[in-house]
């Protein structure tokens, strides 16, 4: 059956976001928000030392305090809650114990050891200080390079090292490539840590109803159904007695996508008091104990032909995984190695990947995870190539891109790409930017002794997390589509967007899919009790994935519409377009049914036709057969001040292509959000640890985040390759700029600076930093 929509009215329109209304004028409901009688409140007591036993721990006190309920330790919840979970499965991953509140021993500074329930936050907070805990203190390691040599500290002397896993990738000869290389170019890069640091921190209230037993759970979440699973299992409550509400999410990154300690621990608590228990983050716990991104060491080398063909890479990672694993832990840095040669044809590969645990915080999923550090790899030491052989770095990218008839193109990695044109979005980075004329200006002023830069990215990132096989817990999706009695239009999914938009485009979708306007449509995320089955938002999957299960369920919904409308009209279904609200036969319009007077005889049930069911009401499970792959081109435009060390961006170009673009005002937005996060890496942001295992970086006057005024304007276009792998053609835009932005601003800087003789500064790139590669350059350093 074919009936279809008419002419496409929302499909690639720049809507607002229906969502924007309520959260600026603070309608909405966080987890804070949400009031409930008689709440107890929980605060949690951490640890003050990155690596000590715990000798005693006496709560005596703190319970005495007028107001506090009860003070749980990790002894007394032992055996009777589960562990943090780790959804990796890794050959020869060495997996530690990762109790809810620590027991004898702790690894991190801001691990739980403790939690205090009362009455009231501020009696809560009050009753930690009279918690005492004898701790004997143990040799630290914060240096990943350090902790996985011979005799350094170990994290866990059950495991007689610090190595939590290795992963060899080797394809080809790499080898014998290098050994016939004309040139060898290698160098050291440093992902540094960092910090998501959403704009609301984490938090969680749970109500156990002993009644009929069920547990809700209000979480700031972005994986609200994993989490229920996991809950359910970790607290011994039956999964379908067990709901996880996301409210209204106040940014995640990544962070969000975990089970964390305190979801477990207030869960329980819960079900213990048989109140409703709530525990908000503070800022401080925010910068100490949600998961950390990035925080990789990369040694790299590519063999290279006097021609620029690159024939060969190796490379050796070393990732800071921290003392313990959150859900994904060990897995980020694998799509490192599976990403590490862009968008090159490089048949030759040899890489080694070292997990290293630390005694720092866990590193997790963070915008782009494990997919910008790639790219920086590869996008700076192709620009260092280019330099070697005294290229252009656009022509040296030109000579190594596949062509675009070659896709779907298998890499040596292992994944093959879906589609890809990577010449066309670098030449219209390259015309929106006039970049010979940039050229020509840099030698100009170069002349005058100032030092511009130009700096190029071409990127390739794996999106869409749906093939089951490579995502623990599975990766497809489901949603549920819905024509009410009256004509309005309720789709259940299965993601849960926390900023991303699809309240938006999700709507436009469904309003060309069913011709009706975007107000008659309401999307439904974030509850697993209203949408039972999901996966969740992140790794820019929502739409490739959980979009395309909504439009299978609304096709299957618009066939059973046309039958009856047909039926109503003596039509052919095949015939029937759906627009403007009515449903009619092709070419004439004037003889056309209302929907929602459609939709009434569905539920009405009076005049169906044979062998059909009242209702109109369709769930679909979809799996991709591959993931999805957009790519680019960035160019930026600096110039550095040599006294100062202060970088000036004139110019930021973004050339995307994420396959059709449903609502282009979306994807600016999100294109420039990420652009920002990742100039923030490259300029501003790290993670600071001394060597006794504190965080340095703990508030905002000491972790540098970028404001608007540090940026410039960002001028985004696309080139559109639309992916085979989804019937909306889609490939995923969250992470695109995070991605294509560190690099590109890196290698414009050091361009600048190249006439010193400097080709490496690491991130961030503070003026201090700058400025001392240029001093030690002046004095015959290698900068």
């Amino acid at each position: 059956m074919t009936a279809v929509a008419g002419p496409s009215r929302m499909i690639g329109a720049p809507i607002k976001r229906r969502e924007d209304p309520r959260l600026i004028q603070g309608l909405s409901h966080y987890v804070d928000d949400i009031k409930l009688v008689d709440t107890l409140h929980c605060t949690f007591l951490r640890s003050d030392y990155a690596h000590a036993e715990i000798k005693s721990i006496d709560t005596a006190a703190a319970k005495d305090l007028p107001g506090v309920v009860t003070v749980i330790t990790g002894k007394d919840i032992e055996g009777k809650v589960g562990d943090v979970p780790c959804g990796a499965d890794l050959p020869g991953l060495k997996v530690p114990d990762h109790p809810a509140l620590s027991i004898g021993r702790v690894r991190f500074v801001g691990e739980p050891i403790a939690a205090v329930v009362a009455t009231d936050s501020y009696i809560a907070r009050d009753a930690l200080d009279l918690i005492e805990v004898d701790y004997e203190e143990l040799p630290t390691v914060v240096d990943p390079e350090k902790a996985i040599e011979a005799g350094s500290p170990l994290i866990y002397e059950e495991f007689g090292d610090n190595i939590g896993f290795t992963m060899p990738l080797e394809a080809g000869d790499a080898d014998a490539a290098f050994a016939e290389a004309d040139h060898v170019v290698s160098g050291r890069f440093v992902n540094q840590r960092l910090i998501p640091n959403a704009m609301e921190p984490r938090g969680v209230l749970a109500q156990y109803l002993p009644g009929d037993g069920s547990l809700t759970v209000w979480s700031s979440t972005q994986v609200p159904h994993g989490l229920k699973t996991n809950l359910g299992l970790i607290v011994d409550i039956p999964e379908h007695l067990v709901r996880v509400i996301a409210p209204e999410v106040g940014g995640a990154f990544g962070s969000k996508l975990n089970v964390y300690p305190e979801e477990i621990v207030v869960s329980y608590l819960a079900i213990q008091l048989c109140k409703p228990v709530k525990w908000i983050e503070k800022r401080t716990e925010n910068f100490t104990t949600t998961i950390h991104g990035r925080d990789q060491i990369n040694y790299v080398e590519i063999a290279v032909k006097n021609d620029g063909t690159i024939t060969a890479l190796r490379a050796k990672t070393i990732a800071d995984i921290g003392a313990s694993y959150q859900l994904l832990t060990p897995l980020i840095p694998t799509l490192t190695n599976l990403m590490i040669v862009g968008g090159y044809k490089i048949q030759n590969v040899k890489v080694e990947l070292i997990g290293a645990l630390t005694n720092k915080m866990a590193t997790d999923a963070y915008r782009g995870a494990g997919r910008p550090e790639a790219t920086y790899i590869i996008e700076r030491i192709v620009s260092m190539a280019a330099k070697q052989l005294g290229m252009d770095p656009k022509d040296i990218r030109f000579k190594n891109f596949p062509q675009p008839e070659e896709f779907p193109l298998e890499i040596a990695t292992g994944i093959t790409f879906d589609s890809g044109n990577y010449q066309a979005s670098l030449n219209k980075a390259l015309e929106i930017v006039n970049y010979d004329e940039q050229r020509a200006q840099q030698a100009e002023l170069r002349q005058q002794g100032k030092y511009m830069g130009i700096g190029l990215c071409t990127y390739v990132e794996i999106c869409a997390f749906g093939p089951s096989a490579g995502v623990p817990g599975g990766g497809w999706e489901s949603a549920t589509v819905r024509v009410e009695r009256t004509g309005k239009v309720t789709v259940l999914s299965g993601v849960s967007p926390h900023g991303q938009g699809q309240e938006t485009s999700f709507a436009q979708i469904i309003g060309d899919e069913f011709g009706v306007d975007i107000d008659d449509i309401i999307i439904v995320h974030g509850d697993t009790g209203r949408q039972p089955q999901g996966i969740g938002t992140f790794g820019s999957r929502a739409t490739a994935v959980g979009g395309t299960a909504m439009v299978v369920a609304a096709g299957q919904v618009k066939e059973k519409m046309a039958k009856i409308a047909a039926h109503l009209m003596e039509a052919n279904p095949d015939d029937l377009v759906f627009e403007n609200g009515q449903i009619f036969v092709g070419g004439s319009p004037d003889q056309a049914v209302e929907f929602a007077t459609v939709a009434g005889e569905a539920h009405t049930a009076a005049n169906l036709p044979p062998d059909t069911d009242p209702g109109l009401e369709a769930t679909h499970f979809f799996e991709p057969s591959n993931f999805t792959f957009p790519f680019g081109a960035h160019v930026a435009v600096v110039e550095v001040d040599i006294d100062t060390g202060e970088i000036d961006i004139q110019r930021y170009v973004a050339v995307d292509d994420i396959g059709n673009i449903i609502n282009p005002l979306l994807v600016n937005g999100q294109v420039h959000g990420g652009i920002a996060q990742g100039l923030g890496q490259a300029l501003y942001e790290g993670a600071v640890y001394d060597e006794n295992g504190q965080l340095l970086t703990g508030t905002f006057m000491d972790y540098a985040i970028p404001k608007a005024t540090h940026l410039p304007r960002f001028e985004s276009d696309h080139t559109v390759t639309p992916s085979p792998v989804n019937p909306l053609g889609v490939k995923g835009v969250g992470e695109a700029g995070t991605i294509a932005s560190t690099p590109c601003m890196v290698n414009a800087v050091v361009d600048a600076l190249s006439p010193l003789g400097i080709t490496q500064i690491d991130m961030p790139m503070t003026p201090n930093r700058v400025w001392q590669a240029i001093q030690d350059a002046k004095e015959g350093g290698n900068g």
